[in-house]
Order: C-alpha cells, then sequence, then structure tokens
C-alpha cells in the first residue's frame, strides 16, 4: 500500500466523523467493527511480522500471537483499521528491507532495531521498546552475566553474531553450535549447555512458552541496547510521527505494559529501565 492510502484513510476518517456528528444517535447501521480509517472502503494494512519467536511474533494456523503482534494491533487500531482489516505477512530478519521498499508489507514490527545504516534505507517510527542482549539459564544457575562464563557451554546460533559477542569478551566461553534458538531451548532444558544469548525479549519468550514453565530464567542483567522501532517506506515522516503519538499513547495509558505482561510474564520478565523509550527522533 503507498502512502497516499494513509493520507486517504485520514479523509475518510475525518468524513466520518463529521457524518457521525449530523447523524446524531438515531439507530442506523452499527459501524462498530470498521474502524475510523481504512473501515468504509475495504482497504487492508498488510503488517510484517516474525512467524517463528514465540512471546513476540508466532503464528499458529490462523492465529497470530506476541508482544510485536499486539503493539501492531494497537497502532492499525488507532489508524483506524479494524481486525479483519489487518494482513499479518511473514518477514524475515534479511528480508525486512526489501519488502518495505517493493510495497509487500506497508510496516513492521518484528524485533527491527533501528540502526543507522538501516535508517539509510528505512523510515522508523519509535523506538516502542528498548530490548538487550542477555542471557537465559536453567532457573537454579548462578550465571548472572557474562563475568560468570568462562569455562561454561554457550549455545551459539549458526549465523547469529551474540554468541560471538559474548566469546569475543569472554575468551574462556565454550561455544556450542545449533541450528536454531529452538534447539538451543532443548540442550539448555538437558543440560547439555548452560546459557543461552540474545535479545532479552526474545529469550524471554521462549522461557515464556507453556513446556518450559519455570525452567529457565533471563538472567537481567543486560549489556546492549536495542531499539525496536516501526519500520516504514522511506518518506513518509508525517505517518511516521502519527505513529509515535500512538506509541507515546499506549506507553501512557498502560496498554504497552499489559501487553508486555500478557506475552513475556510468564518467564518473570522485567523490560529495562530503560522502558519506557524516548519516542522520536528518527522521522526526520
Amino acid at each position: 500500500m503507498h502512502t497516499s492510502r494513509f493520507r486517504l484513510a485520514a479523509v475518510l476518517a475525518a468524513a466520518a466523523l463529521v457524518l457521525s456528528a449530523c447523524g446524531g444517535d438515531d439507530g442506523g447501521d452499527d459501524g462498530g467493527d470498521t474502524g475510523a480509517g481504512g473501515g468504509g472502503d475495504g482497504d487492508t494494512l498488510t503488517i510484517g511480522i516474525k512467524f517463528d519467536q514465540p512471546g513476540l511474533g508466532l503464528r499458529d494456523g490462523d492465529t497470530y500471537t506476541g508482544m510485536d503482534v499486539d503493539i501492531a494491533r494497537a497502532v492499525a487500531e488507532k489508524l483506524g483499521y479494524s481486525e479483519d482489516q489487518i494482513e499479518f505477512v511473514e518477514t524475515p530478519s534479511a528480508q525486512r528491507e526489501t519488502m518495505l521498499d517493493t510495497g509487500q508489507v506497508d510496516m513492521i514490527f518484528a524485533t527491527y532495531s533501528i540502526t543507522d545504516s538501516r535508517k539509510e534505507t528505512v523510515q522508523f517510527a519509535g523506538p516502542y521498546f528498548v530490548a538487550g542482549q542477555d542471557l537465559l539459564v536453567a532457573a537454579d544457575s548462578d550465571i548472572t552475566g557474562p563475568d560468570d562464563l568462562d569455562g561454561r557451554i554457550l549455545c551459539s546460533v549458526a549465523g547469529s553474531t551474540s554468541a560471538q559477542n559474548v566469546k569475543d569478551a569472554v575468551p574462556g566461553v565454550q561455544l556450542q553450535e545449533y541450528a536454531t534458538y529452538s534447539e538451543c531451548l532443548e540442550q539448555l532444558a538437558n543440560g547439555t549447555i548452560e546459557a543461552l544469548t540474545t535479545d532479552d525479549t526474545i529469550l524471554a519468550g521462549y522461557a515464556a512458552q507453556e513446556q518450559y514453565a519455570g525452567q529457565f530464567k533471563v538472567v537481567g542483567n543486560t549489556f546492549s541496547t536495542e531499539n525496536y522501532g516501526v519500520g516504514l517506506p522511506k518518506g513518509d515522516t508525517d505517518l511516521c510521527e502519527e505513529i509515535n503519538g500512538y506509541l507515546e499513547e499506549l506507553w501512557e495509558d498502560g496498554t504497552m505494559e499489559q501487553i508486555i505482561q500478557d506475552n513475556l510474564g510468564p518467564a518473570n520478565y522485567t523490560p529495562s529501565d530503560a522502558n519506557p523509550p524516548e519516542v522520536g527522533g528518527h522521522c526526520g
């Protein structure tokens, strides 16, 4: 969808408000589920998410769950789109920029860290959340941070730089490579490895899965800063600023805290002190 559709949605929303004011409360059609902006004209908002990150972006049949998914729904609602007007599309990390540039998605909520290099081709609203690299360990582990990993076995996922970052800082750590984080989690559960590292939100999402209830803990000692932003096509600063306003509202009215608790609470996850983030500064 081109950005002109968003502007059209705003015009339709304004028109809807005028008609509503003129019409009063005389019954008529119940448009409660049509949304203010996209409701009347059949528009669809295409949102890129992860399909394979429990607690953040997960697809199970036709059901989509996770923190990013819930935030995307909340923002879409504020933009005037009803639930049935949202189309979720899988956006693997390596394809996010291309999918925005080619119009395959209108926006992306997918643990998408704002970086200077990405800002060259992507418009970022937010950040809506500040994550950080952390460690996931057994619930009874004595590991409290990277300094405790000397001589310990740390899971390394093929193609990920997270574990190598720890290796560079703690040369004595032993890296054991697996194909996916899910495999790492299985090995952590049976004691083959002693720690897993990536963003704390991703770790909490895995640990919050029902089959692992009470088995793991996120150490809570982050050693990087990851500012999650809403990826948008380059150039639409008006939409970017509009979404920033909605993100601030979600933090101010307690919606964000509830979303975090609903999705990551089972892992006893506590967001870093950097939250709520200072939204804005990336739309220019």
